[in-house]
């Protein structure tokens, strides 16, 4: 659902990659969106075709947590953001924590949480 959301908003230029192989340590969501220039330049949904502007990217690591502790899951993910922000030279990380731990509140369960792994900020959102 969320890449279908995500899907919607870049189709003006931009791009969403996912993972396929399951398990291959892969960014599960790189979204590339192109910089672009001030002003005078047309739309770029207009062409269908990506300039050779600089490119924006952002990963997105989905995470469920079942029975880890929160703070297992947080660590975990902050270090695959960090490594696939890394790897896709990306701009910026999120790490996406849906929480399926029975007996929650969603005042609970729903957050934005600024983290920082190895220098790199990444927001942490609970779902």
């Amino acid at each position: 659902m969320l890449q279908a959301f995500l899907q919607r908003i870049v189709n003006s230029g931009g791009r969403v990659e996912r993972e396929y192989g399951l398990g291959t340590r892969r960014t599960d969501l790189l979204v590339i969106w192109p910089i672009l220039p001030d002003k005078g330049e047309r739309d770029i949904s207009q062409t269908g075709i990506l300039p050779d502007w600089p490119l924006q990217k952002t990963v997105i690591e989905l995470k469920v947590r079942r029975r880890e502790s929160l703070d297992a899951v947080k660590a975990e993910g902050l270090a695959q953001t960090h490594d696939y922000m890394d790897r896709c030279a990306a701009h910026e990380g999120h790490l996406v924590i849906f929480d399926r731990q029975p007996g929650i509140s969603w005042e609970q369960r729903i957050y934005r949480e600024p983290a920082s792994y190895q220098g790199a900020v990444i927001e942490i959102w609970g779902l």
